[in-house]
């Protein structure tokens, strides 16, 4: 039977079972083996990451032409004007690369997460901003590189859903597993 983890992906956390240069890895937090990460964030995001060993459902979540959904919220240095945020929605170049269309909102009220380690630094004189993001692709750093063609970089970087499927009840570093019910992809 094939497994499906839903697990909170720490800040500063490789999206991998082996170490590199002395970063944090998947290994200490007691997964089951031969589970792997259907998607990964960078080492500087956080949040969900769906592990499973069910190689056809990593393939119907990730390709770009099965269009899942995936949610994330953005705290990003300043606040952007309705017009950043419509050329976000409508597409950005980024690179070589023009994205799809999407969703993006200011988040208000802001959402009440457990705090980074390490934290975020703050300047008293430039008001941050919380954004949740739904995209419907996952280029490499995406959502950094959005934020930061509309100058507003990111500053912290949170996957909370794929498609339905979201981190209720968990913290940084916990996972629980789930049924192939439960994923409804």
């Amino acid at each position: 039977m094939p497994r499906y983890i839903l697990f909170y992906k720490p800040y500063g956390v490789l999206s991998q079972f082996t170490p590199e240069a002395g970063a944090r890895s998947l290994a200490e937090f007691g997964l089951p083996k031969d589970v792997y990460a259907a998607g990964r964030l960078d080492k500087d995001s956080e949040g969900l990451l769906l592990l499973t060993d069910d190689g056809p459902l990593i393939e119907r979540l990730l390709h770009p032409r099965n269009e899942k959904q995936k949610t994330y919220w953005v705290l990003v240095e300043r606040v952007p004007s309705e017009e950043s945020l419509i050329k976000i929605r409508n597409g950005l170049k980024i690179e070589d690369y023009l994205t799809k269309r999407c969703e993006a909102r200011i988040l208000d009220p802001w959402p009440d997460l457990p705090p980074r380690d390490p934290p975020v630094r703050t300047r008293k004189t430039v008001q941050d901003i919380w954004l949740e993001i739904k995209i419907i692709e996952g280029k490499n750093r995406q959502i950094r590189k959005m934020t930061a063609a509309i100058g507003h970089p990111t500053l912290r970087l949170i996957r909370v859903g794929i498609e339905h499927l979201n981190l209720d009840g968990l913290n940084p570093g916990e996972w629980k597993e789930i049924s192939l019910g439960d994923l409804k992809l």
